[in-house]
């Protein structure tokens, strides 16, 4: 079961997919990336690549960022994210972009987003989503990469510089700051 950890909708539950194509963030693991960004957000927009549940674009909206982009390629996946973004009550908080990443994020805002998470699949790395990911990101903001924790992505991409690695089992998560 995955759900909401803390914030205005605390407890509630998301519907994952069947199958394995899409590979959702634990509650552990998400908990973790929250207790090192921060536990609640005075507003900013958060951009989810990668989305598939939109669990993490979720979580952040519900401890406080005012807006949520989430972009996902699978059509199943990307209406699993509009169901449960009205499950939580944030459904006029998140625009759902169905495409790839490479596509949809050239015709995002540029230096708009306050924070970014990169989930790509284990076998493609972060490194190109996070160099996409860049030009949407304002001065200051952070980026969090999911990764193989085998395979951790350089220390900077770009203008992101690395400011946190961890790993929770075979899941690594990697830190940026945008320069």
């Amino acid at each position: 079961m995955t759900r909401i950890i803390a914030g205005s909708a605390r407890g509630r539950r998301l519907a994952t997919p069947r199958g394995v194509s899409t590979r959702p963030t634990s509650d552990k693991v998400r908990g973790a990336v929250f207790n090192v960004l921060g536990q609640f957000f005075d507003g900013g927009d958060v951009l989810d690549l990668y989305a598939g549940t939109g669990a993490l674009a979720l979580e952040a909206l519900s401890r406080g960022c005012a807006r949520a982009v989430c972009v996902e390629a699978d059509r199943a996946a990307a209406e699993l994210i509009a169901r449960n973004a009205a499950a939580c009550g944030l459904a006029g908080r998140v625009d759902v972009r169905r495409g790839r990443v490479e596509e949809v994020v050239p015709r995002l805002p540029r230096g708009h987003f306050a924070l970014a998470f990169v989930d790509p699949p284990y076998a493609e790395g972060p490194e190109a989503a996070l160099a996409l990911a860049e030009g949407c990101l304002a001065p200051g903001a952070r980026a969090v990469a999911e990764h193989d924790a085998r395979r951790p992505p350089p220390d900077r991409v770009g203008g992101l510089a690395l400011a946190d690695r961890r790993h929770y089992g075979g899941t690594g998560i990697s830190i940026y700051v945008r320069e």
